[in-house]
């Protein structure tokens, strides 16, 4: 393999993590509007589409053992590669953290308040797909600072749980009845903070990428 062809291999590579990119991030925002709605029918179609995301994970995976075997790499070469391993199972994890919030909405069932009321749920969710897609965008520009504004972010998705703990806990006791239905937010909510933390693991590859060092920048501040 020429040097032309292997640089045209890494950025289709690069090219494949941002379309696994797109296909998670549709799967948060589309998760939490089905919540949201009541749309069961829809949570439904999210749970049948995580395995073209699984499918896509591992042709990706594929794709990088191929230009591993078929050219010696760099080292600098070598750490985008790794990355982009370990960039992809973050991304299928956040996609099985919206699978999870969909099948959250079938054990919900059919609710007597359409569009349900979450409270929280929603602002935690704007910020955990925003710290995606600008983690993905620090990974495209392999840009450090950007990595590290994003993990900053994360506090602000356990400022937004711990909030959502709050106003669920306090329905349980001012409303007993509604115990089960707060429970099952609680577990949105947990599926949300996931989902940041993942974003952060994508962070710190790309600062492993850019400076060859592995940083654990995932500890809060909060």
């Amino acid at each position: 393999m020429t040097r032309e062809l292997f640089q045209k291999e890494l950025t289709d590579l690069q090219d494949d993590v941002l379309i696994l990119g797109s296909m998670a991030e549709k799967a948060v925002v589309d998760s939490v509007e089905a919540l949201r709605s009541a749309d069961l029918e829809w949570a439904q179609r999210i749970i049948d589409e995580d395995a073209a995301i699984n499918k896509k994970r591992f042709d990706i995976e594929e794709r990088a053992l191929f230009v591993i075997a078929s050219q010696q790499p760099l080292a600098s070469d070598l750490r985008s590669i790794i990355s982009a391993l370990m960039i992809i199972t973050d991304l299928e994890r956040i996609a099985d953290h919206a699978e999870g919030i969909a099948s959250i909405n079938l054990r919900l069932g059919e609710s007597e308040t359409i569009p349900r009321r979450l409270g929280y749920i929603p602002a935690m969710a704007d910020r955990s797909i925003a710290m995606l897609r600008d983690s993905l965008k620090a990974y495209v520009e392999r840009n450090v600072e950007e990595a590290r504004r994003v993990c900053d972010a994360d506090d602000e998705v356990d400022r937004l749980q711990d909030a959502v703990y709050d106003e669920t806990l306090r329905g349980m006791i001012e409303e007993p009845a509604t115990i089960e239905r707060n429970t099952y937010y609680l577990w949105t909510a947990h599926n949300l903070e996931r989902i940041a933390d993942r974003c952060t693991n994508i962070c710190e590859r790309v600062i492993f990428v850019v400076t060859g060092r592995m940083e654990e920048i995932n500890v809060s501040k909060y």
